[in-house]
């Protein structure tokens, strides 16, 4: 291939295709007909000497050497588009970005319904897509561009991530209000749960994994006790809802027992046990660092996540892992 006579613009088209395996979605993503995307297409595979595309019902599915490309090719471009964009450029109002975020659905509740808000004022063409966090998985996913952004606790990560600390999460114990364990045990909302009687519960544990223990577990054993974990769910919604109802109770981040306590009849109690406070942040390739839609939206996360800091934590300063 000449690349004097190649017509640089097709490799936007070509990042479309394989992002969204549509010449519709497509030609959506960068503002061209679904004509103007097919014969890009063919241009493109007269180009490259390959079909790059083979229809399979409704997708486009791509050839190997179509895939060889897709990891390369974004990483060129989205270098290209922070070489050429400086923050003076980017217009909130004008952005048509895509961004994908993983994390629980803490941040479904927490985060999304006034992040919604916020893009509809302040950039409506910007599309943010909330994918479920796979736990063991999603330094991968942000590498392979799956993902632009991870919520999660702090970990130890790999040179290329970037953390910004977001706020420190303490735990609370929930139950049902007129739990009659606890009313016979005279332990009222806001009271230490004794010990005997926490382990003594039935408790419900959130892992996405289905594990059978957690930070909960690990924090009763450095006291030399167990509890009886009786369900897992992947969500804290469903961990919220099997303990609205029944006599099981679970442990919960206290910003999302807090906010979702007086709509599920739910009681908050304090833990017999000390427990670390994980701090909760976001993370990112560091490619995306200077990317100015990029920046953009990791301000406005972090500025709404800010009020759940719980305030006699200090948050460190941003660093990279």
């Amino acid at each position: 291939m000449n690349l004097r006579t190649f017509d640089l613009n097709l490799l936007r088209v070509l990042d479309a295709l394989l992002r969204d395996r549509s010449t519709t979605l497509a030609g959506q993503r960068i503002g061209l007909s679904q004509p103007a995307v097919s014969a890009a297409l063919s241009r493109l595979r007269t180009a490259l000497g390959d079909p790059l595309f083979v229809r399979q019902g409704q997708r486009l599915e791509p050839t190997v050497y179509a895939l060889s490309l897709e990891i390369p090719l974004k990483r060129i471009l989205d270098e290209l588009e922070t070489l050429l964009s400086g923050p003076a450029d980017f217009d909130p109002a004008a952005a048509n970005d895509i961004f994908k975020i993983s994390g629980s659905d803490f941040f479904s509740t927490m985060l999304m319904p006034q992040l919604a808000d916020r893009l509809a004022r302040e950039a409506p063409g910007i599309r943010v897509q909330m994918v479920d966090l796979v736990p063991d998985n999603y330094v991968a996913t942000v590498e392979s561009y799956n993902i632009d952004l991870a919520l999660i606790p702090q970990l130890d990560h790999p040179e290329w991530i970037e953390f910004q600390p977001l706020f420190n999460a303490s735990f609370a114990m929930i139950a049902r209000r007129g739990h009659k364990r606890l009313e016979r045990a005279g332990v009222e909302a806001g009271d230490v749960v004794p010990i005997d009687l926490f382990c003594d519960l039935g408790h419900v544990l959130f892992s996405p994994e289905g594990k059978l223990k957690a930070m909960g577990d690990a924090a009763l054993a450095d006291v030399g006790r167990t509890r009886r974990v009786v369900l897992t769910m992947p969500t804290f919604d469903g961990v919220c809802r099997a303990v609205m109802q029944s006599d099981n109770v679970a442990l919960v981040p206290r910003q999302y027992a807090v906010a979702e306590a007086d709509r599920l009849g739910l009681a908050i109690y304090e833990l017999p046990m000390p427990m670390p406070v994980p701090l909760i942040g976001m993370i990112w390739h560091r490619r995306a660092t200077n990317s100015p839609a990029h920046r953009w939206l990791r301000g406005v996360i972090a500025e709404m996540m800010m009020p759940l800091n719980e305030n006699d934590l200090p948050l460190p300063e941003f660093s990279r892992s």
